[in-house]
């Protein structure tokens, strides 16, 4: 998938071709020529992000601690995947780059601001392999510019036991 950002009409529209410079910039050319863009990754989620998470994760109930697997997540170190790998692990479709949420990060792309990471857990829940418990239109937006852009994330796994609080 490729396309541009018209500025005019504040829509992404698809286009033909999509290239990666080999230097962390993804080309998209449009009718106006090359332009750069490049996904930036924002250091840490936001804070609403975990509790959107758990939200997300009480929603599957199966006995799952939702709670404690977003403490879990929120001290998990930031990973990075091709946009690509998310959406086939998790047997996700692509949003359509005019999907409102998908087009106003691709809006906040075009424009160099920060996305948030998003947040998955991995592990077979409810015959998936992997869940993207916060971010699901980060990770469209970003497969927009290129299938294999990198995509900031935290991952938990089903498994994962919160670290032992520390003894006061």
């Amino acid at each position: 998938m490729s396309g541009l950002l018209d500025s005019r009409s504040r829509h992404f529209t698809p286009n033909r071709i999509n290239d990666h410079d080999g230097f962390g910039m993804w080309r998209i050319v449009g009718d106006e020529g090359w332009s750069a863009m490049k996904v930036r990754w924002a250091k840490d989620p936001q804070p609403h992000d975990y509790p959107a998470a758990a939200s997300y994760l009480a929603l599957l109930g199966s006995g799952v601690d939702a709670e404690r697997l977003v403490g879990v997540l929120a001290r998990a170190p930031i990973v990075f995947h091709p946009a690509k790998d998310l959406l086939r692990a998790s047997r996700l479709g692509l949003l359509p780059a005019t999907d409102p949420y998908v087009a106003k990060d691709l809006k906040r792309i075009r424009k160099g601001k920060e996305l948030s990471p998003v947040l998955l857990l991995r592990g077979n829940l409810l015959g998936v392999s992997l869940q993207i418990l916060d971010g699901y239109h980060r990770v469209c937006a970003s497969y927009h510019l290129s299938d294999d852009t990198p995509v900031s994330a935290q991952i938990v796994s089903l498994d994962d036991d919160p670290a032992p609080e520390p003894h006061s």
